[in-house]
């Protein structure tokens, strides 16, 4: 019985260890499989997905590589225009430190960017002169390339600058253009235009347009300005090709607001000349028109801008055999001699006939009274008249659909 009891123990013993043994190999089993599945995430992250690389966290999962350099101008280029972009950028890796030094030995002035994976000029170049790049980039591999070569930029024949038609601190009517002339004429318009910009509050919608000959470019609003809208024009045009061994003096800019909304209706069939501002008329002129039977004298139908303000002007037109007719109260509208103005000795005719040589004539008091609420830039439409304006002069722009003047931009 003793021996029979004993086996038992021993059997209930032998079952224990077993099961002990069984559950640390199944630990140490568990633990390999861990292990295993730990040690091979690094393997799997340091390959490319058909195994054939490193990954880089830098450049989304490509393979490390050396820096890739793009300079522009390219490097030993010739006749560079100094208003062209000047950067250096970099592929595969960041710039650590760029240089660009004159031919006197000073550092240009120029500004990275966020990424430092471009480095642009900030200052102007200046023409017929060489420029040297230095510095280093570092690639997603971890090694340095050098940054060099140079460039020169041209030297013109000519540089010419620009007349502009806005300045700063004015306020001007709803029809304003911004207008820029260069004496001579631009041969390489799309340069000139990509130079110039637009900045409004609230946003408004435009575009330039060339006119009188490609010696003019003007930006027009779709629609008339919004009154109260805020303008800031910028023409970086120093640096720029005009033409052939032409380039740019100067940059020119301006600040603006564009004012209350006014516009002038003029009837040369009613002989009434009448004023709405803000909606609201606050005027109705009897006036008199160029005269009908002479199509030199008409005062030509369409939207015309006033220009100019003048308390007197003298008027003279030798095919009409007068000089030196000095008039108060002016306003012109068209660089081809119309006015609103007083003149005493039409009144008889004013709100009757068409009698002058192309102005609409009011009477003195009518013609102050107007003038002084005028701006530079109002809207002046003129109605009824046998003889349409002229696209190709003054400040035409409104003559034009908007689909017609967007086709006179360079940039399509």
């Amino acid at each position: 019985m003793v021996g029979v009891q004993g086996s038992k123990g021993e059997a209930l013993r032998f079952t224990e260890t077993a099961r002990r043994r069984a559950a640390i190999a199944a630990l140490g089993l568990v633990a390999v499989l861990t292990l295993g599945a730990c040690s091979s995430e690094p393997t799997v992250s340091a390959s490319g997905p058909d195994g054939g690389g490193p990954l880089n966290s830098e450049t989304g999962g490509k393979a490390a590589a050396p820096a890739k350099l793009t300079y522009e101008p390219a490097a030993g280029a010739q006749d560079v225009a100094p208003g062209q972009p000047i950067r250096v950028s970099v592929a595969d890796g960041t710039l650590d430190q760029v240089v660009l030094t004159n031919p006197e030995g000073k550092q240009v002035a120029g500004q990275p960017s966020e990424d430092k994976k471009s480095w642009s000029t900030t200052e102007q170049l200046g023409y017929g002169k060489s420029y040297t790049w230095s510095g280093k980039a570092t690639g997603t591999d971890g090694k340095p390339v050098e940054i060099g070569g140079a460039f020169t930029t041209v030297k013109p024949r000519k540089q010419v600058g620009a007349n502009i038609n806005v300045f700063d601190g004015q306020t001007y009517g709803i029809a304003m253009p911004i207008s820029l002339t260069f004496p001579g004429g631009v041969t390489d318009k799309a340069s000139v235009e990509r130079a110039l910009s637009v900045e409004t509050n609230p946003k408004t919608e435009g575009s330039w347009g060339w006119v009188h000959d490609d010696t003019e470019v003007q930006w027009r609003p779709k629609e008339y300005w919004k009154p109260g809208t805020t303008v800031k024009f910028n023409a970086k045009i120093y640096g720029v090709k005009i033409g052939e061994g032409v380039y740019g003096k100067e940059d020119r800019s301006a600040s603006f607001t564009i004012g209350r909304s006014q516009i002038v209706t003029g009837n040369t069939q009613t002989h009434r000349l009448v004023v709405v501002r803000d909606g609201q008329q606050i005027a109705d002129y009897p006036a008199s028109y160029g005269l009908d039977a002479d199509p030199g004298r008409v005062t030509p139908s369409g939207t015309h801008v006033v220009m100019s303000k003048h308390d007197t002007y003298s008027m003279t037109n030798q095919r009409y055999d007068y000089e030196n007719v000095v008039v108060p109260s002016a306003v012109r509208f068209s660089t081809n001699g119309e006015f609103i103005h007083g003149y005493a000795k039409s009144m008889w005719a004013q709100g009757k006939k068409n009698i002058s040589h192309g102005c609409a004539n009011l009477s003195p008091a009518n013609a102050k009274e107007y003038m002084d609420g005028a701006l530079v830039g109002d809207p002046v439409v003129i109605e009824g008249s046998s003889v349409q304006m002229n696209k190709q002069r003054n400040y035409t722009n409104w003559a034009y659909t908007w689909d017609e003047w967007k086709a006179l931009s360079a940039l399509k």
